[in-house]
This record gives structure tokens, sequence and C-alpha cells, in this order.
């Protein structure tokens, strides 16, 4: 009877996917937020990945696998930046407009 110990298994991440998904997540990452100008929030929803993990992918991974594309999703990101202090004030807007409404 084999030693089930002594079985040697590929080395993957702790999810269980190998390098190659890993870079495939990252670029379809990446092609979603240049098509959809969505945040890192809002792709971390849809792909259900953290945040972290959403930033990590197309700030550094991307960089190795696909520089043309990285350099395009960080315009996407530099824009969100930039009207993310709008959103915010629309947001907040939007919350007192509807206390005083409920009033």
């Amino acid at each position: 009877m084999k030693d089930v110990v002594s079985q040697k298994l590929p080395m993957t991440s702790r999810t269980g996917t190998g390098k190659k998904s890993i870079e495939e997540r990252a670029i379809k990452l990446a092609q979603y937020i240049i098509d959809t100008k969505d945040t890192v929030r809002g792709a971390a929803k849809k792909f259900g990945v953290s945040k972290s993990t959403v930033h990590k992918d197309v700030s550094q991974r991307l960089l190795n696998i696909n520089y043309t594309l990285a350099m395009q999703v960080r315009k996407v990101l530099d824009e969100n930046k930039a009207e993310r202090h709008i959103r915010g004030g629309m947001a907040t807007k939007m919350k007192y407009r509807n206390k005083s409404n409920a009033s």
C-alpha cells in the first residue's frame, strides 16, 4: 500500500488556484476596470475578492504581466481617485437630504 504522505502534490496558493489563474484574474480585473471605469471597491465586489487583492493585482502583478494594460488601469484609478471627494460629498448630501425628508 502506498503511503499517502509521500505523494508529491503541486504547490498552489492558499485558495488552491495556481499562478496562471492569478495572472488571468489580474487581466480580467484590469479589463473590467478599464471597460466600466469602476472603482477598486466595485471591482472587488463584482469579482468576489478583497479591495487589497484588486489593488495588488492591478497595481503590482499586472506590471509584470502586461505593462500597457497596467498603465491604462492606472489612468482610470487616478481619475477615480481625483473624483473621490466629489462622490463622497454627493453621498453625504443624499444622506442628509433623505433624513430631512423623513422628519
